[in-house]
């Protein structure tokens, strides 16, 4: 969990957190996987916010983000999507990006009419406009030839080590990607911890969604927070209260982290 508390002889207990930085001083808090699950959860159930919704907030706001700093570049941007809500933010991304004119390789984790639920949805708009997956033998030509790689395969909910498509995608991306992009978190990552049980992507930037994970690490790659549209009084619940940090932009920098 992203609390703890210390004890210090003769003193009550005091509860920790961490919090991000901004570059203009922003205190921004950190929660932790299970943290972020109830923060979901109380978003969809208590204030019906719908995962379609925050998922095509998260979509837009990376496709934002790559347009932006990678809009004057040559060449496709490659998606590596897994099946759960990751994946389906990757691939509303992609929509974004085509509807833009940009050039939109997908490698799934998955076979296509294998996905279900808000991934599947994401996929059968793309596959509607003649945007299909490629398969995975032709990861080393769609990675290499990218100018940016989108890392949208695990998220914060990472489960042991990568296996599998998941592992290989992993593999081929820190091999031949020249920059990656993350969704929320590099995947392999735990999103409590920072720790990595086995492959993790090596991101050049990361733009992660709501609140930061307490297992991000500003000091290996660029990091930006972006809102999804969930309402400050979600997090009371989990005793956090918010200031307004997107005052004039979706997209936030985030520098440093500290225990406090």
């Amino acid at each position: 969990m992203s609390i703890g508390i210390v004890e210090i002889p003769g003193t009550e207990r005091i509860e920790m957190r961490s919090y991000f930085f901004s570059e203009d001083g922003k205190k921004v808090p950190s929660v932790s996987e299970d943290e972020m699950r109830e923060v979901d959860r109380i978003a969809v159930q208590d204030f019906q916010l719908s995962v379609l919704q925050m998922m095509e907030n998260a979509g837009r706001n990376l496709a934002s983000y790559v347009i932006d700093v990678f809009g004057g570049a040559t060449g496709a941007i490659t998606i590596l999507a897994g099946s759960g809500g990751n994946g389906g933010g990757g691939l509303c991304c992609a929509r974004h990006l085509h509807n833009r004119g940009f050039k939109v390789q997908l490698l799934l984790t998955k076979h296509p009419q294998a996905l279900e639920g808000p991934a599947g949805a994401q996929y059968a708009i793309l596959s509607s406009i003649g945007i299909d997956a490629a398969g995975l033998e032709d990861s080393k030509k769609l990675i290499s030839e990218a100018s940016v790689v989108i890392d949208a395969l695990i998220g914060y909910s990472l489960q042991g080590a990568p296996q599998g498509n998941t592992a290989q995608l992993i593999e081929a991306s820190n091999q031949w990607a020249r920059n990656v992009v993350a969704l929320d978190i590099p995947s392999g990552v735990d999103a409590t911890t920072g720790e990595s049980p086995g492959l993790s992507i090596r991101a050049d930037t990361t733009v992660t969604l709501a609140l930061p994970k307490r297992g991000l690490d500003p000091t290996r790659y660029d990091l930006y927070l972006t809102d999804i549209g969930i309402p400050p009084e979600v997090y009371l619940p989990l005793g956090i209260t918010l200031a307004p940090f997107f005052a004039d932009n979706f997209l936030l920098k985030l520098m440093i982290r500290e225990d406090i």
